[in-house]
């Protein structure tokens, strides 16, 4: 018997499927009105929260897709929950609706906390459930610092103590993550993994925990979480900035770059940048910014690119471009979101259950066979969120 709030979810997700028309014409963005955006956010939501979550008696965990395939672990990892909690947070400051998901955002962050083993002097939050819900998993510092991320914008939307006691907590998992043996190529960088196997220094989680840093700065005024937030963004910049706003994904012991490019890099750079100008006040970081941006979405703009980038890394993309168009504004930021999330809802949405499917890669076509993953659910319902609560 469903409660009455899945009730009103599973309302949403059938007002969701009648919404939808035909399909547009891809780069155009028509009856996106913030009010649109916020009822396709309330649709993604609801849909995510009919298929995906699996309620109160299973702890408020999620399923990683749907179906589930036989032998596959009855929850999921720790970044789709990282971001089904983001999105809930994102949904909680919806203009005139937010209220009522803030209990929702409570309990997503209960759920995360499940992940968090203190695994002898190491602590973290596993890549899965520790015992007694799972069989646990390594510590991977990418996935910290994001799950750091967000509990300081739960802290902002609360302003309760304890998410940033648990932000400057992850701060401190991820700090173990920088490497310091001079003799590398390029020295320092921070691992992708706690593993002694590990030989990758990575974009994502450098740029991701110089972020973190960056905004603890910006609340604590923490010296030294400003200095590790500025080392942590000059090793990117200098080590695996390939031209303005594109890094190459990682680089490892031996020297070799992998160049791949994700959107979500260019946008923790954007992020973090932004942040720390205005923790400090130093122009140079607000035109680094601007530069990455510009240089950024010149290239993720071409072609399919940014239709082919999985749908979780545009989110992080996007949300960065919002920080930095608070203190330069430029239409275009707007124009790149509200144009993929139009696209993205005319062409990957199922209207018949609301969910959102993709290529194995997160991103591209729409596959109707595919599963749906909290994951890229979650990705949409903050890319939809974060335009309806944009008065521009």
């Amino acid at each position: 018997m469903k409660t009455p709030v899945r009730a009103a979810l599973a309302l949403a997700v059938l007002s969701g499927a009648l919404w939808a028309g035909p399909a547009s014409a891809a780069g155009t963005a028509p009856h996106t009105t913030p009010a649109t955006w916020s009822h396709r956010a309330e649709a993604a939501y609801g849909a995510l929260q009919q298929h995906l979550y699996q309620g109160p008696q299973e702890h408020g965990l999620y399923q990683e897709k749907t179906p589930r395939a036989e032998g596959e672990n009855p929850h999921s990892y720790l970044w789709p929950l990282r971001e089904a909690a983001a999105a809930t947070v994102d949904m909680s400051e919806l203009p005139h609706v937010g209220p009522r998901y803030a209990r929702d955002a409570a309990e997503r962050f209960d759920a995360l906390r499940l992940y968090f083993d203190p695994r002898d002097g190491r602590p973290g939050y596993d890549s899965y459930l520790p015992a007694p819900l799972g069989q646990g998993g390594d510590v991977f510092y990418d996935d910290n610092a994001v799950v750091g991320l967000s509990f300081l914008d739960q802290y902002r939307a609360t302003g309760k103590r304890l998410y940033l006691d648990r932000a400057r907590e992850t701060y401190a998992v991820v700090s173990r993550g920088w490497d310091e043996d001079p003799a590398k190529p390029c020295p320092g960088g921070m691992h992708w993994v706690d593993s002694p196997g590990n030989t990758m220094r990575a974009a994502n989680v450098t740029g991701l925990s110089a972020q973190l840093a960056a905004e603890l700065y910006a609340i604590g005024r923490d010296d030294r979480v400003l200095e590790s937030a500025k080392r942590w963004y000059e090793w990117n910049w200098s080590c695996l900035r390939r031209s303005p706003g594109l890094y190459n994904n990682s680089r490892d012991d031996d020297g070799t770059v992998n160049e791949a490019l994700w959107s979500y890099n260019s946008g923790a750079m954007i992020g973090t940048a932004t942040t720390l100008y205005r923790a400090t006040g130093d122009r140079r970081y607000l035109d680094r910014a601007v530069d990455d941006a510009k240089g950024s979405l010149a290239y993720w703009e071409q072609d399919d690119r940014l239709h082919d980038q999985p749908a979780i890394f545009n989110a992080f993309y996007f949300d960065n471009l919002r920080i930095l168009d608070e203190e330069r504004p430029d239409p275009a930021y707007r124009a790149a979101a509200a144009a993929y999330a139009d696209r993205t809802w005319q062409e990957n949405r199922t209207p018949s259950d609301g969910l959102f499917r993709f290529q194995p890669s997160g991103g591209g076509d729409h596959a109707p066979a595919a599963p749906a993953e909290t994951l890229e659910q979650s990705a949409m319902v903050q890319i939809f969120a974060g335009l309806a609560s944009d008065p521009s």
